[in-house]
This record gives structure tokens, sequence and C-alpha cells, in this order.
């Protein structure tokens, strides 16, 4: 690491005010990643009644947020150096702001520009906000990490569970108008983090030699499906799993009890990981835990011991909370600098999320040939066991960029 880099991993080696003022603006900026995307399913059925939009166009309102991700993930890290992460993550923040106003005026064209720009805004905070830890809190990723991670699952279970209630006496555009205060007050919060010293930007980045494209390392690779395919099991439970329930007999609000159990598991997982692993120089062993529990949760739902579901969704809870938050870690810990940092998150998102956006279409797609959502699990299982080899390859103890030449 250069001279600049070291002067930055000095100042914040203890905590100050400062140093608490950008802890709980990345906090503030986490809580806005996830709850405007979860806050749409349970209204769906009312924006499409309103808007007279068919079941095609009401699905893109999910789907167009993960493109978003794939197409400007590659872009952000350019933006962040030309511009510093600081300002980045404002820009970002303001554009999230304006596209939850523009989504919630209530016309078809608004709804898909402000989903549109919800899903730039979020790209930047999904791409950034490892880098800028790795930067700024370099003694303690494992601890941000975890108080972001928490901060984003924690938002998305509140906007699925609050969405539907607001929305009776507020109406569709009231309820996804909601989280436009949130993010708001996000923006206030990091006012103070767009002031840095612009020398220290420069000084950071005009010392990094030039390295190769990140898809030129094959443990990129590794990283990109671990995330790509975690995510890929999220978005395909979340769309399929209480439709599952109730084929197996369930209500309605029994179904969607399991899956907010599954929800609310996530949360111990995706804040104890991020902290254990980093104090581990080789991940595996917490790759191996989550795995056995992935396991062992799709196996319960493939075999149909629905008497059991709670403990299965509860399994699975656990290991995606793990899975993402170490997919969030592996950001920092497979890269030698905050730059390096964002190339590799910016690459394993982009293709990553490409990868997700496939997965509740396959399983659809099984379902319909076959008629059978006994057929259709088998996925899981499959797309688990690849997800686990990437994982168990991304988790040992090297940088992307192994021993390149160049650096």
């Amino acid at each position: 690491m250069n001279e600049a880099s070291n002067t930055v991993v000095s100042k914040k080696e203890k905590w100050t005010a400062t140093s608490w003022l950008l802890a709980i603006g990345i906090i503030f900026i986490a809580l806005t990643l996830r709850s405007p995307l979860t806050a749409v399913g349970p209204v769906i059925q009312e924006i499409k009644e309103s808007l007279h939009i068919s079941n095609v166009l009401a699905g893109f309102i999910t789907t167009i947020p993960l493109l978003a991700f794939a197409v400007v993930s590659p872009i952000v890290p350019k933006i962040s150096r030309k511009y510093t992460v600081e300002k980045a993550l404002m820009m970002a923040t303001i554009i999230l702001t304006v596209g939850i106003l523009i989504r919630s005026t209530g016309s078809v064209s608004m709804l898909f520009l402000g989903t549109t720009l919800i899903g730039v805004g979020i790209a930047f905070g999904n791409v950034l906000l490892p880098s800028l830890i790795k930067l700024k809190f370099p003694l303690q990723v494992g601890l941000i990490t975890a108080c972001y991670t928490v901060a984003m699952n924690a938002s998305a279970s509140i906007a699925a569970g609050i969405s539907y209630p607001v929305s009776t006496f507020a109406g569709w555009q009231g309820s996804l108008g909601l989280w436009m205060i949130l993010a708001f007050i996000a923006v206030l919060i990091w006012i103070p983090q767009t002031k840095q010293p612009a020398p220290e930007k420069i000084k950071t980045s005009v010392n990094i030699p030039k390295k190769k494209p990140m898809w030129k390392y094959p443990l990129a690779w590794a990283v990109m499906l671990a995330m790509g395919l975690q995510s890929m099991l999220f978005y395909t439970t979340a769309a399929w799993v209480p439709e599952m329930f109730k084929a197996q007999g369930m209500s309605a609000s029994v179904a969607g009890l399991m899956f907010s159990t599954m929800q609310l598991a996530q949360l111990p997982a995706t804040f104890i990981t991020p902290i254990v692993a980093g104090k581990l120089k080789d991940q595996r062993p917490i790759v191996l835990i989550f795995s056995v529990f992935y396991l062992l949760g799709f196996t319960g739902l493939i075999m149909g011991w629905t008497d059991l579901s709670i403990l299965w969704m509860v399994l699975l809870g656990i290991a995606g909370g793990s899975s993402f938050s170490m997919c969030m870690m592996f950001f920092s810990l497979r890269s030698r600098d905050a730059f390096e940092a964002a190339d590799l998150s910016g690459f394993a998102q982009s293709l990553g999320y490409l990868i997700a956006a496939i997965g509740p279409v396959l399983y659809g797609y099984i379902y319909d040939k076959y008629n059978s959502f006994d057929v259709a699990n088998i996925m899981y299982l499959f797309v688990t066991v690849i997800c686990i080899a990437a994982s168990l390859i991304a988790a040992q103890n090297k940088f992307v960029t192994g021993n390149d030449p160049k650096l």
C-alpha cells in the first residue's frame, strides 16, 4: 500500500466524532438500498389495478433494478475515482431520492423512470460501500460491514411488512413514496462527507499502478459466482417459496409468515458473519457451515416435509444471511486497497445480478414445463452446489490480483 493510503489508515485507527458520523452515514445509506425494492411486492396488485398494466409490465418493476445493477456497476469505480467515493455516494443517494419521488407520482411512465433511477442509485451504494469501508475503517471492516448489511436486511424486512398496511390508507403511491423520507435523511447526514479535501483523493489514486481488467483474474470470477448465485437463491426463494407452500396446503397468511421467518433468521447471521470473517485469514470454515444449512434447508423443501417448514426457513435464512454478508466481505478481503475493492465489487455485482435475475424466470419455466414444484426445486440444490464451490474458492486467503507483475 502506498504512503498516501497508509496516511488514511492511520487517521481511522481511533474512533472520533468524524468517524462516528461517517459510520452513521454508511448505515443510513444502507437503509435505503433494499427498502425501495421490497416495498413493491406487497402492493403489486394495487399498482396493476390502478395503472391497468399487464403481469409482464408488473414483473419489470422488480426486474429493472437488477438490470440497472448489472449495467451501472462496472462504471461506478471510474466515477468514484474522478469525483471521490463520498461525492459519488451523495450523487447516488440524491438520484435514489428523486427516483422514489418520481415512481410515486401515479403514472406508468413515471413508475418505470423512477424505478430505473432507483436501480441506478442503489447500484452505486452496492459497489461503493465495501470500498469505502476498506478505505476508512481498515481495522473495523468486519464490524462496519456487519452493521451495514444488517441495516440493509432489516429495512428490507420492515418495508415488506408495512407496505401493504400503509397502502390501505395512503394508496400504493404513499406506500412506495414513504421511503423517500429515509433517503432524504441519508442525503442530509451524508453532506459532511462530501467536503473531503481534493488532495487526499488525488494522492491516493495517482500512485495506483495500472492493473489488468478484473475479468482476467480467475479469483474474481469465483467471487462473482458466489455473489450471483447466492442472490439467485434469495430472489428465487422470495418469488416462489410462498406459492410452493400454498400448493402444499398452507394458507396465504401462513405462507407469508414462513417467508418472514426466513427474513428474520437472516439478521443474526448477517451481523455475526462479517465480524468472525474479519478475524480469520481463511474463511472456508464459515462457508462450510452455511453450506450445510443451505443443503439441509433445500432438501427439506424438496422432500415436501411441510410440518417442519419453519425449520427449513430458519436454516435458509441463516445460510442466506451468512452467505450474503460473506460476499460483501470478499470485496474487501480479496482486494489490496479501496480502489481494487471497488473494481472487484463492480465486476462481481454487474455479472452477479444478471445471474440473479435469471433465477426466478428459470424456476418458473421449469415449473411450467413439468407442472411440478418437485422438479423445479431440484434447481435449488444444483445452484447451491455451484455456489458452495465458488464460495470455497473465494474464501481462500489470497488477493484477487495474486502475484500480478504489474503491482
